[in-house]
């Protein structure tokens, strides 16, 4: 059977899926990994050879992972501070692929994953947010995904929403990813909350202080999405990652404060939609990414 492999590389774990030329799920793989000694490295290669042995040789293999992708397409050209040896390593090489292996950035992967897949299918102007430890994203626009000049297109958890706010891990001056990221949400709430679903919990009890730090971060990412909306006019905003599953306390929010942000010409207004595929849309975007050529 014809079949692609996509592969997520991501900090601390690899997911992967098998799948037909149509999307159709073959087999999917979730395997942890310590960051040392390349341990990563050597199990992305083990689950490709896994597949195989199960599957058959792959007609493409994709990869997706962390940081700012080569001008080549064969490998990740800037990752500091974690996964050491990621940088300039050539999947195709490392995988002995007879055929080149395309490797995206896992946002960017994502976004397309969720529109051949997920909760933006057959979109062709969209915009993925992904709220975790930072705040990925990435942008379509036209049926293209945004790559930009050096491969920083796309990075919306670094826009600005406060201007004299503290510098997030690019520079940034109060960026959405200061504002409702699991990163610094110690410092936000003055040592009260580790997580940020903490924070929506004791939001949803009531919790007065709580409150009103949770609306402010929904209250950012609505200005976020509605300046966007002006500079990308995507049809459709999808929003995911591990912050995501606060549902209803989070969409609320965000439509409400949209109700009053977004330009809305001729009554139209853009879609904001959980993210479908969970942890393995960045495995799902990789193998588009493969099927596709890389292109």
């Amino acid at each position: 059977m014809s079949h692609v492999v996509g592969i997520d590389l991501g900090g601390s774990s690899i997911k992967a899926v098998c799948v037909s030329a149509e999307g159709g799920l073959l087999a999917e793989a979730n395997v942890p990994f310590v960051d040392r000694d390349r341990e990563w490295a050597d199990k992305v290669r083990a689950l490709a050879s896994d597949f195989a042995r199960a599957h058959g040789a792959a007609n493409a293999i994709g990869l997706s992972a962390p940081g700012l992708t080569a001008r080549d397409g064969r490998s990740i050209a800037f990752m500091p501070g974690r996964l050491s040896g990621l940088e300039g390593l050539d999947w195709t090489a490392w995988l002995g692929a007879t055929r080149p292996v395309p490797v995206l950035n896992d946002a960017q992967a994502a976004l397309l994953g969720e529109i051949w897949k997920g909760a933006a299918r057959g979109a062709t102007n969209a915009i993925l947010f992904t709220l975790g430890t930072g705040v990925g994203g990435a942008a379509m626009v036209d049926g293209h995904l945004l790559r930009g000049h050096l491969g920083r297109a796309g990075h919306l958890g670094h826009v600005t929403v406060d201007f004299e706010g503290a510098p997030d891990s690019v520079n940034a001056p109060g960026s959405i990813e200061g504002e409702i990221g699991n990163k610094n949400i110690r410092e936000r709430s003055g040592g009260r909350f580790r997580t940020t679903l903490e924070l929506v919990d004791a939001h949803r009890a009531g919790d007065a202080e709580a409150t009103r730090l949770w609306l402010r971060s929904t209250k950012a990412l609505a200005a976020a999405i509605a300046s966007l909306v002006n500079v990308l006019d995507p049809e459709v905003v999808i929003v995911g990652g591990g912050i995501a599953r606060a549902g209803e306390a989070l969409f609320g929010p965000l439509r409400e404060d949209l109700e009053r942000f977004e330009w809305r010409p001729g009554g139209s207004r853009v879609r904001v939609v959980p993210a479908e595929l969970g942890d393995l849309a960045g495995a799902y975007g990789a193998a588009w990414n493969a099927l596709s050529g890389g292109r």
